[in-house]
């Protein structure tokens, strides 16, 4: 078991519903390797939540609960300066779950915008349990660990400012157990995807992902979307309705302008901007390729490094659900 640090406490992570791709690696995972020299991390695999939206498929979430983990040590996350945890093995977040959810309303929930958009995405009509619950299980999921800091994006917000609402009416009911988790906001720039019609989403088929090789990188960007209105080379360009364009801002800003500048006066074409930018963004694939092949011929060190952090969450869980049963007065044998 890892030595906690005296450092703030973060919790952040993924459903583990695919593999994680140049969107994710922007909007949050180069974020959380820098985190980790200034705060304790911990990353959720969360499984559970996953179900929400695959219960049917079960085998699926499993499959990719491993990519996940991968695609985490590949990015650079150290085992060693952060924990990794698998959320169904720590079964105190789901105890915490169900003591937050008596006190939490239904419209409360449904009214969450996180929740109606998610909701009107997939189609549904009537919304299942385990979904409409999950900003209750996404605060059991920040607090059982005491985690005072989550990085979010904007649209993440009001799960954060439920969790805030939770924690305060939880104080109030029983007492000071824990202090109101605060948003990590930064600027989260996102991916347009490779069609152009919305964000890189894996659901959409629209994203490279993060073990892409660097033929697969080069063969997706040179389909890639540009700008429309410009059919030839010597087009003057219009780089801000261009998703290859956001591509250079995210991943080579330092040359960004540059790049604007001769797509505007017809000076580079569509195929030498596409090349470009694949060259870039293959440098910084080349070394999470290589921790990747290192962790996958080393699968047993993957599992060691997923069991210790699942028993490092459980332990600072087992902490707080004593806090907390004590609190609410059901720790019925505690004088014994």
């Amino acid at each position: 078991m890892r030595q906690e640090p005296q450092r703030e406490r973060i919790l952040t992570g993924d459903r583990v519903t695919g593999k994680l791709h140049l969107g994710h690696y922007v909007g949050s995972l180069k974020k959380r390797v820098k985190l980790q020299e200034e705060y304790d991390p911990y990353f959720i695999l969360a499984d559970v939540q996953a179900l929400t939206t695959h219960f049917e498929q079960p085998e699926l979430v499993r499959k990719h609960l491993r990519e996940v983990a991968l695609d985490y040590l590949a990015a650079g996350i150290d085992p060693d300066r952060s924990t990794i945890f698998i959320q169904s093995l720590v079964p105190e977040i789901a105890e915490l779950t169900v003591y937050y959810s008596m006190f939490v309303t239904v419209n409360t929930l449904r009214h969450n915008p996180t929740v109606k958009s998610e909701a009107a995405d997939r189609g549904y009509d009537d919304l299942y349990y385990g979904f409409l619950g999950y900003p209750v299980s996404q605060a059991a999921d920040i607090t059982f660990c005491k985690a005072t800091l989550v990085p979010v994006g904007e649209d993440q917000i009001p799960h954060i400012e439920q969790t805030r609402k939770i924690v305060r009416r939880f104080n109030e009911l029983y007492g000071a157990v824990f202090e109101e988790p605060r948003a990590l906001v930064g600027e989260v720039p996102r991916l347009i995807g490779l069609d152009g019609k919305g964000k890189m989403s894996k659901s959409l088929g629209n994203a490279i992902s993060l073990d892409s090789s660097k033929s697969e990188v080069e063969a997706k960007l040179k389909k890639a979307v540009t700008d429309p209105a410009r059919v030839y080379k010597s087009d003057p360009g219009h780089p801000d309705i261009c998703p290859v364009f956001a591509y250079h801002q995210a991943f080579m800003p330092e040359e960004s302008e540059d790049i604007r500048e001769q797509c505007t006066q017809a000076k580079i074409g569509c195929a030498e901007c596409k090349l470009r930018i694949a060259r870039r963004i293959n440098d910084v694939l080349e070394p999470m390729r290589e921790r990747r092949a290192y962790y996958e011929a080393r699968p047993k060190r993957v599992e060691e490094i997923l069991q210790s952090g699942t028993e490092q969450a459980r332990h600072i869980a087992r902490e707080t659900m004593l806090e907390v049963r004590e609190a609410m007065n059901i720790n019925y044998f505690a004088e014994r």
